[in-house]
């Protein structure tokens, strides 16, 4: 049997980021595989595409150039947000707002996305939705470990839970998520919230998907 629509497929990688020599990012060994429905839109296409027709026991390598990958840094998703919509119990969670921690929000519109604290001032908080492996050139080695045609509830399952929020393949930031493609980048007119607080923002917050 070979990789094709709807088939789940269980492979092994390792990422390593600016081409096959540079630094290892993540990897999924055989204990704790990848596995995805392929054809589902949980990976990114170029990933997919290089993994086609192959079976059992076939290894494989690819190269992502960024712009097919997670995109170019978009300097439009670095956004300052008012520092009162990380307000706990009328204090702001100052822990929460460190630079270099990752902070789930969501938008009015349900929109879930995490954004990377920048810095922060008095009033407001700079945060960037990029996904974090943006403006990155991805390498992958790995093998095909497993290929079966996905049950129907498998099926149900995947194409009924809509997109939610992560990849559904590798999961998200550092420690995992090379792989996966998220929900897309856009614009997201309105209030964003942080799922932390509960609290509303006022006006424009750009977005870069669910990653």
């Amino acid at each position: 049997m070979t990789i094709a629509k709807d088939k789940m497929v269980s492979v092994t990688y390792e990422l390593k980021l600016d081409g096959k020599d540079g630094d290892v990012f993540e990897k999924a060994g055989k204990d704790s595989p990848l596995v995805f429905l392929y054809g589902s839109g949980m990976m990114l296409p170029a990933f997919e595409q290089a993994l086609l027709n192959k079976k059992v026991n076939d290894t494989f390598e690819i190269s992502i150039a960024a712009v097919d990958a997670y995109g170019e840094v978009n300097e439009e998703a670095i956004v300052d947000l008012p520092k009162h919509i990380f307000m706990v119990d009328g204090k702001i969670d100052e822990e929460l707002i460190t630079p270099g921690n990752s902070v789930p929000m969501m938008s009015t519109s349900g929109q879930r996305m995490e954004g990377l604290v920048v810095s922060v001032d008095e009033n407001s908080v700079q945060m960037d939705f990029n996904h974090p492996l943006a403006g990155e050139d991805l390498h992958f080695t790995g093998e095909v470990l497993e290929v079966r045609d996905a049950t129907p509830e498998e099926l149900s399952v995947m194409f009924s839970s809509g997109c939610g929020c992560g990849s559904g393949g590798c999961g998200e930031g550092k420690e995992s998520g090379g792989c996966g493609s998220g929900c897309g980048c856009g614009d997201s007119e309105g209030s964003l919230e942080s799922c932390e607080t509960g609290s509303c923002s006022d006006g424009k917050g750009g977005s870069c998907g669910c990653n």
